[in-house]
């Protein structure tokens, strides 16, 4: 478990925005995914994500190492923001996209 624990960690680093869900973003495989990266979309296209059916030790994996048991799961600055209704939520408020322009904005151009 340690190796995978280390594989989200090193996926976390390298990216500020990531959605771990069902599918992808063009065609995901539930409900909850596509409302979440549908919302996600909206608010920037520069995001990473994994497909949980495809990688399933991050599958296993993840609801451990979050403490969250359910997916899409979406982090930002290695920050669990929440799942699908929480994300919708942050979406209708706006404060997701205020979320995500903060994050844009802390990103220094590498040299």
């Amino acid at each position: 478990m340690k190796d995978i624990f280390n594989k989200i960690e090193k996926q976390l680093q390298k990216n500020s925005i990531i959605i771990y869900m069902k599918g992808s973003p063009e065609h995901p495989s539930c409900g909850f995914s596509a409302r979440a990266v549908r919302a996600l979309s909206y608010c920037t296209s520069n995001f990473f994500y994994v497909d949980v059916l495809q990688n399933n030790d991050i599958r296993i994996a993840l609801p451990k190492y979050s403490k969250w048991p359910t997916f899409p799961q979406l982090w930002i600055n290695k920050r669990l923001i929440g799942g699908c209704d929480i994300i919708l939520e942050m979406f209708r408020s706006g404060e997701l996209l205020k979320l995500v322009q903060n994050c844009h904005d802390n990103i220094k151009p590498s040299i």
